[in-house]
């Protein structure tokens, strides 16, 4: 098992991060996806370049800004694999902790490469909000 983690503080408050990141059919900060539906704690979406993808949301909590989901389906199915964002404030700023455990290890690669598409996806979101 791979573990691919991003950190970065953004110049946002908690709050600003988290109404994006919470609302977990939101798709304008995730380069690539049109449209996120959700069912019954499933997401399901279509990632160009990839295909459709759904997953689980097993922690969605408010209080501690965290969201934790697994993907369930893929088209090159995993073995694991399990996804934390925690978001904590920073002096008024907001310290974003992005995790992910995966396996096979060779899919660590693309998964950190959509990672990082989609944390600038967030910036530019967060941006043009202020």
């Amino acid at each position: 098992m791979e573990i691919v983690e991003l950190k970065e503080i953004l110049p946002h408050s908690v709050d600003a991060v988290w109404q994006v990141i919470s609302n977990v059919t939101r798709s304008d900060w995730v380069p690539s996806v049109n449209e996120i539906c959700e069912a019954d704690g499933i997401r399901s979406f279509s990632m160009e370049g990839i295909g459709e993808i759904q997953e689980k949301i097993l922690v969605l909590d408010n209080e501690s800004h965290r969201l934790q989901y697994s993907a369930i389906k893929t088209p090159n199915p995993l073995e694991h694999h399990l996804a934390t964002i925690d978001l904590s404030d920073i002096n008024g700023q907001c310290l974003l902790t992005w995790t992910t455990e995966i396996a096979p290890e060779r899919a660590a690669l693309i998964v950190e490469q959509g990672m990082k598409v989609s944390l600038d996806g967030l910036k530019q979101v967060l941006s043009r909000e202020d």
